[in-house]
């Protein structure tokens, strides 16, 4: 009505309101049948809300590095962001810039749980030589805030990351097992090695609640973030998933793949 931007005003949206306009759009292209619907992340958290509410609408259903219902670990994360980005005293300005200095701070923090010790041993090691401040990591987390602000405000920041903690794929459904059990989807499911946010646990309960589902997981020095990274090993296993001779029981392939 006024043709401006909400800003704080903005409503909280779940998982669910995202589901709704997904299946909104689908029904305006006259998508009745999808043959593969894929989603990582939040947008496996997305993609599993949507197959118990349309079971016989997929063909086939693929997550990755995603869960039934997020943790308090990963609820604790994204507060931890959203305290930094509340201690910018710009944020509630209405202005598109409003928090970005905070949600530099906060992209550093979710960085730590999209990687993992490891993986900054890997890519941002301490020098060899004997300078006392070591500057790979610092600058590292400085470039990802930066990054972020470039093309993302804090207000959708602060919104998605709310939206995440609401996931409950067995909200007045009975629990996560009976919501599981409604998807008929023949489904593959994704582990990332060492991944903190998503850990494998999380996948082993899908994987068993699911009727025709196989588990993977895929090694990686990433973390959660492999899943955006591993694309070569990741196609490789969608590859064998999607021929029509695969069987639910196991995929020669895929069992290179899986780990103990």
């Amino acid at each position: 009505e006024t043709g401006k931007p909400f800003y704080a005003q903005f409503p909280s949206i779940t998982v669910r309101d995202m589901v709704l306009v997904h299946q909104l759009l689908a029904d305006h292209l006259g998508f009745e049948r999808i043959g593969l619907l894929v989603g990582g992340s939040l947008g496996g958290q997305q993609a599993l809300e949507w197959s118990v509410q349309e079971p016989e609408r997929f063909d086939k259903l693929v997550v990755l590095a995603t869960n039934a219902v997020h943790s308090p670990w990963g609820v604790a994360f994204n507060e931890a962001q959203r305290m930094a980005i509340a201690a910018d005293p710009s944020w509630g300005d209405t202005q598109a810039d409003a928090g970005l200095a905070g949600m530099k701070a906060a992209r550093a923090i979710a960085l730590l749980s999209y990687r993992h010790y490891g993986a900054y041993a890997l890519s941002q090691p301490r020098p060899d030589d004997d300078r006392i401040w070591p500057e790979k990591p610092e600058n590292y987390q400085q470039y990802q805030g930066e990054k972020l602000a470039k093309r993302f405000n804090a207000y959708s920041y602060w919104t998605l990351s709310k939206a995440m903690d609401a996931h409950d794929i067995g909200r007045h459904r009975g629990g996560i097992l009976l919501a599981l059990n409604r998807i008929k989807t023949r489904t593959l499911i994704i582990s990332l090695d060492q991944d903190v946010l998503f850990p494998y646990d999380e996948q082993v309960v899908l994987a068993k609640s699911i009727q025709e589902a196989i588990h993977i997981t895929c090694p990686t020095n990433y973390g959660h973030d492999g899943f955006l990274v591993e694309t070569r090993a990741i196609g490789s296993i969608f590859g064998e998933f999607l021929k029509d001779d695969c069987e639910v029981s196991g995929i020669p392939f895929l069992k290179t793949l899986r780990t103990a």
